[in-house]
């Protein structure tokens, strides 16, 4: 989306929606050196109407706070965003999110505005990033004409670097919750999925302390290092 089109689509939102957007963009950003015991990190995942980037739609928003290396229950989030199109029956099957729950979801702009009010600036990490990422930045740019360019880390790379021994074994977000006897109450429900995504997040923090890495910056570098070993093996 070009600059004018941006422009236009901020144009558009009410006084109101405007000013909350403005008050979201002069938070300052976090800082990515606060070591993880003064931290807010913001663990998401998402609900689609199906695995096609270019076409497919957000339908849900989940997402779990974890504040000083601790889960915290209280500071989560979780939305519908309404759909004029209802998603297919066999997609409904997967993430259980009926016709008239998406009908009678938030409107597209309100629900990502309330999820900016919920993150603020905080680092955001996610189980396969470029998914739920791509998905979150196409609806802020098509209904807020905003370019969301927060931090992401992306555990997927994170867990096999610090565990390299199950690397080429542990690909999938189940492999990595057997691994460590996380249970999940509601497979493919955004804010479950989000809560044991953090839960994984907390079994990453000792072991990249005991590596010398002590904020999300070390662990942003560490993902880097082993997306490069990827591409490279």
């Amino acid at each position: 989306m070009n600059p004018l089109s941006r422009w236009l689509r901020h144009a558009t939102l009410d006084a109101e929606s405007r000013q909350r957007l403005a008050a979201w963009r002069a938070q300052p950003n976090a800082n990515r050196a606060s070591p993880f015991s003064d931290a807010r990190y913001v663990v998401v995942d998402v609900e689609s109407t199906g695995l096609d980037l270019t076409r497919d739609r957000l339908v849900a928003i989940g997402a779990v706070a974890v504040c000083e290396g601790k889960i915290k229950l209280s500071d989560s989030f979780e939305i519908i965003l309404r759909q004029e199109q209802v998603s297919s029956t066999d997609n409904i099957l997967i993430h259980g999110i009926g016709g008239e729950s998406q009908r009678s979801g938030l409107p597209q702009a309100q629900a990502l505005l309330e999820f900016l009010d919920y993150l603020g600036k905080s680092p955001l990490v996610a189980f396969h990033v470029s998914f739920d990422a791509t998905l979150i930045r196409h609806a802020f740019q098509t209904y807020l004409g905003v370019d969301f360019r927060q931090p992401w880390l992306d555990l997927a790379y994170v867990l096999p670097a610090l565990k390299p021994e199950f690397s080429r074994s542990h690909k999938s977000l189940d492999h990595w919750l057997g691994h460590f006897r996380i249970g999940n109450y509601a497979r493919h429900n955004a804010l479950a999925d989000a809560f044991a995504t953090a839960q994984l997040l907390l079994a990453v923090l000792p072991m990249a302390q005991s590596r010398h890495i002590s904020d999300y910056r070390g662990l942003q570098s560490l993902e880097k290092a082993q997306r490069w070993l990827s591409w490279a093996s």
